[in-house]
């Protein structure tokens, strides 16, 4: 007699004997997709009393030190949701935390991928979806930040006008189709209001769903040995161990989320007014995902080049290029690292990053000029705080842009090649102890 599990598809069938890795860093990419249910879900909120519209009227609000201040109906309307909605302010701000710890997620993953070499053969294509998610993730922060219309997001919202003019031949249409035309066009509002609510929300639903099923269908790596893992897969079953595990992050991501909503403050617009375009806020502050692209613009040289009588300049090489050759370089890795090794096989193993000491010391590399630049992006206040001549902290913060990279890889190296020669030697030791036993 067929039973209804019968007719249940293969794969749910078998689920609950699905074995997961019982490694905490595995985790990572779980807390970025419960993260992500929290931006879903404090969004609807958030979306239901937002008013994308660009039409100035005057304050009347309870926040007394802006009644009579005239701002835009969606600065107003977000000033609303922050004092006048039921736990408007904690709803606003979880949305603003989990979309940090969203992408510090993501990021944190992605280096758990890149330095245990998972993005290797059968997983390249998951990879890439995770660049690709990685990237959707920090633009529809961008456009996030720009929706209160206040002012520190109207400034980064001038810094992307830019950056996007500033592409050759194609710059104008593009900076006209995302800005709605000239820098500060109301109707801006309701296509920022489109692209993060609407479009990239659902190309980052449509990515992490492939991501998921690409890692149900081929499994995860595991810390073994490479015979055992072509053989067996090791770790908790699906049902009961990872389902209560799974269960127990999510209430602990939602709930620590929640407290940093409620007791942490973050992006207060009342403090920064709205937006003007002849002011700007100091010091402005991008969220930290957002920092190294501002940190380039800042200490980078001012590298306007002419080509064929045609100026490209220098916002294009720091706010366009260099993000799109950091991207291009994440994508590429795996293929470029495969052709460079000759190693064309599948690997299901994780590797110790102590034993490729080479592709550690360029991710450590790579991470640390990535923190310089990071770091620069508050150079102005660094400047104002230490009673510094801004010139300084910037030549400082090239002169760092060379060392620390050079640093840090070279430190990294030698630490994998002295922890290999210790455990080689430690090898050598038993053999020999084993030895003088018989």
């Amino acid at each position: 007699m067929t039973t209804l599990a019968d007719r249940l598809p293969e794969a749910v069938r078998h689920a609950p004997h699905k074995i997961f890795p019982r490694h905490a860093s595995f985790l990572l990419g779980e807390i970025a997709l419960l993260s992500f249910a929290v931006l879903v879900l404090t969004g609807l909120y958030l979306t239901w009393f937002y008013d994308a519209s660009g039409e100035v009227v005057t304050y009347d609000g309870p926040y007394e030190p802006l009644q009579g201040v005239e701002a835009t109906r969606a600065y107003v309307s977000v000033m609303s949701i922050t004092f006048e909605r039921p736990f408007g302010a904690v709803v606003r701000q979880t949305h603003h935390w989990a979309a940090v710890v969203f992408v510090a997620a993501i990021v944190l993953h992605a280096m758990r991928v890149f330095f245990t070499g998972a993005f290797r053969r059968p997983r390249r294509l998951n990879w890439t979806l995770g660049v690709v998610l990685m990237g959707l993730a920090m633009a529809n922060g961008f456009f996030g930040l720009a929706l209160p219309n206040d002012l520190l997001g109207g400034t980064g919202t001038r810094i992307g006008h830019a950056f996007a003019v500033s592409i050759p031949v194609v710059g104008p249409g593009v900076a006209d189709l995302l800005f709605a035309g000239e820098f500060a066009n109301p109707d801006a509002l309701h296509r920022f209001w489109l692209l993060h609510v609407i479009v990239l929300p659902l190309l980052i639903g449509a990515t992490l769903a492939a991501h998921l099923g690409l890692v149900w269908m081929r499994t995860h790596t595991q810390f073994t040995d490479e015979a055992t893992a072509q053989s067996r897969v090791e770790g908790s079953s699906g049902w009961p161990d990872y389902a209560l595990k799974t269960t127990g992050l999510a209430l602990l991501v939602f709930s620590v989320l929640v407290a940093m909503g409620a007791t942490l403050q973050i992006a207060p617009i009342w403090l920064y007014g709205p937006f003007d375009p002849a002011a700007a806020t100091v010091p402005a502050q991008p969220d930290w995902y957002l920092g190294w692209v501002e940190g380039a613009l800042r200490v980078l040289p001012n590298a306007s080049v002419i080509v064929g009588g045609y100026e490209i300049p220098s916002p294009f090489f720091t706010g366009v290029l260099l993000p799109l050759a950091v991207f291009v370089v994440l994508l590429a890795w795996p293929f470029a690292e495969a052709r460079l090794t000759g190693d064309r096989g599948d690997h299901h193993a994780a590797e110790r990053p102590r034993d490729r000491p080479v592709r550690t010391a360029l991710g450590v590399a790579g991470l640390a000029w990535l923190t310089v630049l990071l770091m620069a992006g508050s150079h102005d206040l660094q400047a104002f705080l230490l009673r510094v001549p801004i010139g300084e902290v910037t030549t400082t913060y090239r002169v760092l842009l060379v060392v620390v990279p050079l640093v840090a890889g070279s430190v990294a190296w030698s630490a994998c090649r002295a922890l290999t020669r210790g455990e080689e030697r430690a090898e050598q030791n038993r053999a020999s102890d084993e030895e003088l036993t018989r």
